[in-house]
């Protein structure tokens, strides 16, 4: 019985120290870390989308939509 006890607490100390160390550990990447990589993904990603929407806005659909007149002008 009482070595029963003893391997009890020996575990419970353990696990009490693994805690310890666990909590005490600076490496590693954390939660803020994580949010900031993936908001700064988001904002270039909204950029990114932002500057083609522009660019076919402004410059593609325009000329695009002049060559596709132009090729059905049956009359001139």
């Amino acid at each position: 019985m009482k070595n029963q006890m003893m391997k009890v607490y020996t575990a419970a100390a353990m696990k009490a120290l693994q805690a310890k160390q666990k909590i005490r550990e600076t490496s590693g990447e954390g939660y803020v870390d994580t949010a900031v990589k993936i908001l700064i993904a988001v904002v270039l990603g909204a950029l990114l989308l932002a500057g083609l929407y522009a660019l076919f806005n402004d410059t593609v659909l325009p000329t695009l939509v002049e060559r596709v007149e132009e090729m059905f002008d049956y009359a001139g």
